[in-house]
């Protein structure tokens, strides 16, 4: 076949590329004598992880390779703290990192992580404290046959860090049915959680709001005590509390006797981030030292479906508040049913 010079030059470019192909992508080669070709997008926990065409990422044992190649420079640490970016290049299963900064040689298992050029070093991110900040509003009325209109505004910002987590929150609540007010309720708090050892932490609280729909015309609660994480996992985190307290309430009308002791505070939590959904349940007790029969209980549930795009979220559930020793003319139990638009952010 009689091809002409510009034919035989795009023949010779296009089968020169077909062979670069292959040698612009990182190598991993294992002790079987496999060659895995990709992109090496960490090294991490005893694994290298390496995305492919052909099977998407796949992890592989550290322990189970031999020699690791690079087409690019990337970050390493070494076991011993040592931390160079470069080029990585094998050969008879010795490893060479060659930087700007120089260059060292090493073996596969002496490299305890790797990550992106440039980027931070995931072990340093994961001690770093970041602000993450939620708001939610609940608008619902109803005319006709009954006139009624209610409104719910929360906020809460979370400083949390690898060991610690410190959360500011408020709410508002505020229902008139029928020209009469059914709900009209403000709190504001402040949560701070510390895990010293593994599954065990302390904390310490303080709540403080109004009630007028039930006469409270301030109430704060103050409690410090341990947890202890029963179930920690990625997606799911069961966590219990136990500790000492101070409640005070204050009721407008001055036949109701007020509220002032210690106590004891008891609380539960649970989160579960499923597929597409995030379950929420809270509870808490806390009686009083002088009277055991005089406490008070809380507890909500809730589930929070994405909408479009990362940040906004509509969460559906139920609260109930339950007070022993109530003011005069009011229920002990009140429960409320919640339908909020939520805007999370960092």
């Amino acid at each position: 076949m009689n091809t002409n010079p510009i034919q035989r030059g795009m023949l010779v470019l296009g089968f020169a590329a077909m062979l670069a192909a292959p040698l612009s992508a990182d190598v991993v080669e294992t002790k079987n004598g496999a060659r895995i070709v990709g992109k090496v997008t960490k090294i991490d926990g005893g694994a290298v992880t390496v995305t492919t065409d052909f099977a998407g990422a796949v992890t592989i044992k550290q322990s189970e390779i031999t020699g690791i190649t690079t087409d690019g420079p990337v970050a390493v640490r070494l076991a011993s703290g040592t931390r160079l970016e470069g080029k990585i290049t094998s050969s008879a299963g010795a490893l060479q990192i060659a930087g700007a900064d120089g260059s060292i040689s090493t073996t596969v298992d002496k490299v305890a992580a790797s990550w992106a050029a440039g980027a931070k070093d995931p072990a340093i991110a994961a001690l770093e404290r970041g602000w993450a900040y939620e708001a939610a509003v609940d608008v619902a009325g109803k005319t006709g046959n009954k006139e009624q209109l209610g409104t719910g505004f929360s906020f809460r910002a979370t400083l949390a860090g690898s060991q610690d987590t410190l959360q500011f929150y408020s709410a508002y609540d505020r229902q008139i049915s029928d020209g009469v007010k059914s709900a009209d309720q403000f709190k504001a708090g402040v949560d701070y959680a510390n895990n010293f050892s593994g599954a065990k932490s302390w904390y310490v609280r303080d709540e403080a709001g109004f009630d007028r729909v039930k006469d409270i015309e301030l109430y704060n609660v103050a409690a410090a005590g341990l947890g202890y994480d029963f179930i920690k996992e990625a997606k799911q985190l069961l966590t219990g509390r136990a500790g000492v307290s101070f409640r005070y309430a204050g009721y407008n009308n001055p036949r109701t006797e007020d509220v002032k002791s210690a106590g004891l505070d008891f609380g539960l939590a649970h989160r579960l981030q499923m597929e597409n959904a995030v379950l929420v349940n809270r509870i808490s007790y806390v009686p009083t030292f002088e009277d055991f029969s005089n406490f008070v209980l809380t507890h909500e549930s809730s589930l929070e479906l994405p909408l479009i795009g990362t940040q906004w979220k509509v969460r559906m559930g139920v609260a109930n508040d339950y007070n022993s020793k109530p003011g005069r003319g009011v229920e002990r139990l009140d429960t409320t049913y919640f339908t909020r638009l939520v805007l999370s952010w960092k």
